[in-house]
């Protein structure tokens, strides 16, 4: 017979540890929308994601800061070069930026991509 005044090994101690690490998207439609961020904002919020990503543990915090800071760095370079916003190299850098956080937000959740994770 028991001794129920024995203590019992804790469920939290002998438990399974949790396997890989936190995920952004929990479905595929979210992926889409998240992905679709940076597309619809015309690069505004092109940092959205990785801020997102940086709270819920995805990333490092380190680089939620370093992709915001280019971001307001290359808005920042392109209002500077035409106020007037009709420069093609304006155009340009609008358009990497845009393309570059929204391939960066569908990696968010691949295994195979290690940096700053």
């Amino acid at each position: 017979m028991t001794n129920p005044y024995q203590p019992q090994p804790s469920p939290y101690v002998t438990g399974p540890l949790p396997t890989g690490r936190p995920r952004m998207f929990n479905s595929t439609i979210a992926k889409v929308i998240w992905t679709l961020v940076p597309i619809v904002s015309i690069g505004i919020g092109a940092g959205v994601p990785m801020v997102v990503a940086a709270v819920k543990n995805v990333i490092k915090p380190w680089l939620a800061i370093v992709y915001v800071t280019a971001e307001v760095l290359i808005l920042g370079i392109g209002t500077a070069v035409s106020p007037e916003g009709d420069s093609p190299f304006v155009g340009l850098l609008l358009i990497f930026l845009i393309v570059a956080s929204a391939t960066h937000t569908a990696l968010l959740d691949n295994d195979r991509v290690n940096i700053g994770k």
